[in-house]
C-alpha cells in the first residue's frame, strides 16, 4: 500500500470540486478530496475526485507530466489526495450530463496522496442501495460519503437549524431537560441506566421529556421548544429507533387552535425553505372516527382519492343472513370502491380477498360494475332499489369494483379495510406522489382497554386532557371519554402528536383512579408532578414532532435510518461500533449488579 504524505497550507483546497464552471477555465486550482473512480486508458488517466460539493474529472496526462503520470498509477478508489493543475474544457461530445460540472476536467501537473484505502467491501453510488443493510452500517462511513447520505444527512441538519429559527422568531425559549430521570412505567419499556453511588438503583432514559415541559409551564416559562433526544425500548420498524428526535413544544394560556397554528406556521414554512413548496393553511381537520370511517386509520393518506362508505343500513335490511345479523348485532358493514376495479380478473378479485383474510377479517364480498351490469356473488340477495342504493352511497360507476367487510367491531373492520386501500392503492398507482397533504386528526379516545393487564389504559399519557363535555364519562363510561388530543397527519405519516394537558389537580385524580392507579401508585410514579400540580398551574398544551420522520419524508427515504448519521438495525444494534456489548464483571460489581445467564430454567 502506498505511504500518505504530509499536508500543509501550500496543498489546501483553492476551489471545491462541485463548483467549478466557466469562471475557472484557463485558472490553476488545487481540490482535496476522495477518488470515486478510476479508468487508465492506456495512456491517460482519468479520475472522478469527489468533495461534499459534488465531484470533478481531473486528468493525468503522461504528456504534461510522465513523473506524476506514474505515480498516478498507484491510485486506487477512496484514496484522498489533494491535487494541483489548470482547469480546462472537455473535449466536444466527450461531456458529462450527468456532473454539474461535466463541461470541465482538471490536467493535474501534481498531487499528494494523504491517505490510501483498503479494498472496499461494497462500491459507493447509487447501487450502494441493494447492498445488504447491515454490511452498510457496518461501514456507515463508507455509507456516508454516497451523495443520496450527504444530501439526507445535511438536510435533516437544515430542519434543525430552521427549527431554532422559527421558535425563537415566536418568542419561544430553547430548553434542556435531564438524560438521567425517573422511570415512570405507562407507555412503552424505559431504558434504565444503573447507579453506581445509589446502589441498587436505577435511572431511566426519558421517553419524552413529557413532565419536566409541563413543570416549565407551572414555572412560568410560558413557550418553551426543544430538539430532544428519547429513548423507547420497543420492537422496531422502518420509522421507529430506539434512541430518536423529536421537537418538543409547549404553551401556557392556549387552547388547541394556538398550538395547531404555531405548528402549522412551523410545518409550512420548513418545506418551503426545504423544498421550495407552497402549503395550503390552515391544514384540513377530522376527528378521530371521522378518519376510521372514511380512510380506515387515524393517520390516513389524503392523496388517495379513495374513500369507504357504509353500507350497514343495506345489508341490515337486505335477505343476506351473514350480514344482517352482523348488523343487527351491531356490528357494521363497510366497503372499499376501486376505480378501475371492473376490470380485475377472477385470479386478481381472489387475491385481493386472500389479503384481507390475512388482515384479520372473515371474507371480502365483490362487486363489479360491468357496461351497465352489477356483478357479484352477493347481487342475488339485493333488490333493485337496495342495489341502485349501494351504487349511491359508494360512488360507483361503470368500470369499478367495490370490496365489501363485515365485522363486528367498528374499528377493526375500518382499520383493515384501510391497510388494503393503502396496498390497492400502491399497486395501482393511485398516490399523488407529488402532493403534501396535511391534516389534523383530533378527539382521540382517551382510554383504551388493555387485555393484558384487563384494565384502561392511556392513548397518549396520563396527563391528556378529557374533552370537558365527557368529563362525567371519567369513571362510569371511560370508553367513550374524548381526549383533547391531536395529531399532525403528513402523506399518511403521523409526524407529531400532543395535546392539552390536565391543569386541575382533582381531574388528574380522576383520570389515575380511571387508569387503576392507586392514589399510592400515583404518588410513587408522578409524585413530583402532582406536588407541582397543586401550585399553581395555567392551562397548558403541547405537541412533539418526530424530527427523524419529517426528515424521512422531505428527503424521500423509505426510512429514517437513511436520515440518521448512526442509526440502530432492527435488533437496535449498533453494527459500526458493536452496541451494545457485553461489560467486565468489574464494571457490573461496581454498579452492585450480578449477571444471571439466560437458561432455559430461568428464562
Amino acid at each position: 500500500m502506498s505511504k500518505s504524505e504530509y499536508f500543509n497550507a501550500a496543498w489546501q483546497r483553492t476551489s471545491f470540486c462541485g463548483t467549478v464552471n466557466e469562471q475557472f477555465e484557463g485558472k490553476e486550482i488545487i481540490v482535496n478530496g476522495w477518488i470515486r473512480s478510476r479508468r487508465d486508458l492506456g495512456g491517460i488517466i482519468f479520475i472522478e475526485l469527489w468533495d461534499y460539493k459534488g465531484s470533478l474529472q481531473i486528468v493525468f496526462n503522461p504528456e504534461i507530466n510522465s513523473i506524476v503520470h506514474e505515480r498516478a498509477k498507484s491510485l486506487r478508489s477512496e484514496y484522498v489526495i489533494a491535487a494541483k493543475g489548470i482547469i480546462s474544457q472537455r473535449p466536444a461530445g466527450l461531456e458529462n450530463v450527468d456532473m454539474v460540472t461535466g463541461k470541465f476536467e482538471l490536467i493535474i501537473n501534481d498531487f499528494l496522496l494523504l491517505s490510501p484505502a483498503q479494498p472496499l467491501p461494497f462500491e459507493i453510488g447509487e447501487k450502494t442501495d441493494g447492498v445488504d443493510e447491515n454490511l452498510r452500517l457496518t461501514y456507515r462511513y463508507l455509507d456516508l460519503r454516497r451523495d443520496k447520505m450527504q444530501k439526507n444527512i445535511r438536510t435533516r441538519g437544515k430542519i434543525a437549524a430552521f427549527t431554532r429559527e422559527y421558535f425563537d422568531s415566536k418568542d419561544f425559549v430553547e430548553i434542556e431537560t435531564p438524560m438521567l430521570t425517573k422511570a415512570t412505567p405507562e407507555g412503552a419499556r424505559d431504558y434504565l441506566v444503573p447507579s453506581r453511588v445509589n446502589p441498587g438503583e436505577f435511572y431511566a432514559l426519558p421517553q419524552s421529556p413529557q413532565i419536566f415541559k409541563q413543570i416549565l409551564m407551572i414555572s412560568g416559562f410560558d413557550k418553551y421548544y426543544q430538539i430532544a433526544r428519547c429513548f423507547r425500548d420497543e420492537d422496531l420498524r422502518a420509522d421507529r429507533q430506539p434512541d430518536f428526535t423529536q421537537v418538543d413544544v409547549e404553551m401556557s394560556f392556549i387552547t388547541e387552535k394556538d398550538i395547531q397554528e404555531i405548528i402549522e406556521g412551523y410545518m409550512s414554512g420548513l418545506l418551503k425553505r426545504i423544498l421550495g413548496v407552497d402549503v395550503n393553511t390552515p391544514f384540513k381537520r377530522m376527528n378521530y372516527w371521522e378518519a376510521l370511517d372514511k380512510y380506515g386509520s387515524d393517520k390516513p393518506d389524503l392523496r388517495i382519492p379513495i374513500e369507504l362508505c357504509d353500507l350497514s343500513s343495506i345489508f341490515g335490511a337486505a335477505e343476506f343472513e351473514p350480514f344482517k345479523k352482523i348488523v343487527a348485532e351491531g356490528g357494521v358493514v363497510r366497503a372499499l370502491p376501486l376505480q378501475g376495479g371492473a376490470s380485475l380478473s377472477r385470479k386478481e378479485i381472489a387475491t385481493i380477498e386472500e389479503r384481507a383474510k390475512k388482515l384479520g377479517a372473515s371474507g371480502l364480498a365483490t362487486f363489479q360494475f360491468k357496461e351497465g351490469e352489477i356483478k357479484g356473488a352477493l347481487v342475488k340477495y339485493l333488490n333493485s332499489s337496495e342495489l341502485e342504493e349501494l351504487t349511491r352511497i359508494s360512488n360507483t360507476k361503470d368500470g369499478d369494483a367495490l370490496f365489501v367487510m363485515a365485522g363486528e367491531d367498528r374499528r377493526k373492520t375500518c382499520e383493515r379495510l384501510g391497510t388494503l386501500r393503502l396496498e390497492l392503492a400502491k399497486e395501482y398507482g393511485l398516490i399523488n406522489e407529488h402532493s403534501w397533504e396535511f391534516l389534523w386528526v383530533t378527539d382521540f379516545p382517551l382510554f383504551e382497554w388493555d387485555e393484558v393487564e384487563k384494565r384502561w389504559s392511556s392513548v397518549h399519557h396520563p396527563f391528556t386532557s378529557p374533552n370537558l363535555e365527557d368529563l362525567d364519562k371519567m369513571e362510569t363510561d371511560p370508553g367513550n371519554v374524548r381526549s383533547r388530543a391531536y395529531d399532525c397527519v403528513l402523506n399518511g405519516n403521523e409526524v407529531g402528536g400532543g395535546s392539552i394537558r390536565i391543569h386541575d389537580p382533582s381531574v388528574q385524580e380522576i383520570a389515575f383512579s380511571a387508569l387503576s392507579f392507586t392514589p399510592e401508585t400515583a404518588k410513587e410514579r408522578f409524585g413530583f408532578l402532582l406536588e407541582a400540580l397543586a401550585s399553581g398551574t395555567p392551562p397548558h398544551g403541547g405537541i412533539a414532532l418526530g424530527l427523524d420522520r419529517i426528515a424521512m419524508l422531505l428527503c424521500g427515504a423509505q426510512s429514517i435510518r437513511e436520515c440518521i448519521a448512526f442509526p440502530k438495525n432492527q435488533r437496535a444494534q449498533c453494527p459500526l461500533s458493536g452496541a451494545p456489548s457485553i461489560v467486565e464483571d468489574i464494571r457490573l460489581e461496581e454498579l452492585s449488579i450480578r449477571f444471571i445467564a439466560a437458561t432455559k430454567e430461568n428464562k
